[in-house]
């Protein structure tokens, strides 16, 4: 796969999102800069400047109309994904980790940090289409014990999941703020990603504990585990293929003592059922810090330590191949 590379970035990688038609790709770096890119050839569409901190976070709705951001600068934003304007912007005591949209584009669920005094607390905010947004949050709580890192909307209604720093997930009905269930043990450290299947009724999570896990959204029970040998900080799962994307590596820090192999900046398919690894692909420079696959199936792309954003596009073989043997599997 030759892959199209977007250099629009003087910083590592934060968040990379596709758009629900997979034609647009954003992407959120620590240079406090949002980029919306073309797919298919990765012409830059335009920025999101505003943020005056390191971006964290970001999510799109599903009709591409509104972009969602968290940043350090303790501020999470509403941008007009068409106009690239701010159109509302909530200001907090600490850095926002983590924000998503619920399925149907009503609310957004954010994290804030716990720093200088202040609890971590998740907050929900319900997103008025016409843009005069309400400055108070619908719901907000600070989950007890370890701090909440990643966090979205499950498909049943009320409930978000969130994983956190001691490697565990849960569930918090947010209407009262508390935990309806969770799974202390899923990781055994922090959980560095949550992404969802389309219908929300399962999700990947991938952690600092060197394994990615696929879990059921109702009872969190762990169905499958794949254990690499370096640290991961994001996992994605293929459409309609069964592969799961993982990436990660040595922390930047670490990184000069080893050699290029060492480090292990590649991007890693496994195979989802059968829990094997099937693929790699080079390219990065540093850690990969976040994976996300195109809607359509079509693509992946990876954002990486190094600055780079690199969208590969799935060669012919890639659909030709059986991955259950001679089995035909009806999507």
């Amino acid at each position: 796969m030759r892959p199209i590379l977007l250099q629009g970035h003087e910083r590592s990688l934060t968040q990379i999102k596709f758009n629900a038609e997979g034609d647009l790709l954003f992407s959120a770096s620590k240079d406090s800069v949002i980029n919306v890119w073309y797919t298919h050839n990765g012409e830059r569409l335009g920025t999101y400047e505003d943020h005056n901190g390191a971006v964290w976070t970001i999510d799109v709705d599903s009709q591409s109309r509104f972009l969602v951001s968290g940043s350090a600068d303790n501020t999470m934003r509403l941008w007009s994904v068409q106009t690239g304007k701010c159109l509302y912007s909530w200001e907090f005591p600490t850095a926002v980790k983590r924000v998503a949209f619920s399925d149907d584009d009503e609310q957004v669920v954010c994290i804030t940090e716990q720093r200088m005094g202040h609890q971590g607390a998740i907050r929900v905010f319900k997103i008025n289409r016409e843009g005069d947004e309400s400055e108070e949050p619908i719901s907000f709580f600070n989950p007890i014990g370890s701090k909440a890192v990643v966090c979205a909307f499950s498909y049943v209604p009320n409930l978000i999941i969130t994983g956190h720093e001691s490697g565990k997930v849960a569930l918090f009905d947010y209407k009262t703020g508390e935990e309806v269930l969770n799974n202390e043990r899923a990781h055994m450290d922090v959980v560095t990603d949550l992404q969802l299947s389309p219908d929300r009724t399962y999700f990947i999570t991938s952690s600092k504990d060197k394994t990615a896990r696929i879990h059921d959204t109702r009872t969190l029970m762990v169905i499958k585990t794949f254990s690499t040998e370096t640290p991961l900080n994001s996992a994605a799962l293929a459409i309609g293929k069964p592969y799961v994307l993982l990436g990660g590596g040595q922390d930047a820090m670490s990184v000069t003592t080893t050699s290029l192999r060492q480090g292990k900046f590649e991007t890693r398919f496994w195979h989802k059922i059968f829990e094997e690894e099937v693929g790699r692909v080079k390219g990065h420079f540093g850690p990969v810090n976040t994976i996300a696959v195109s809607p359509k199936g079509d693509c992946y792309a990876s954002g990486g330590e190094d600055g780079f954003v690199r969208v590969h596009h799935f060669d012919e073989s890639y659909f030709r191949a059986k991955p259950y043997g001679d089995i035909e599997v009806e999507q």
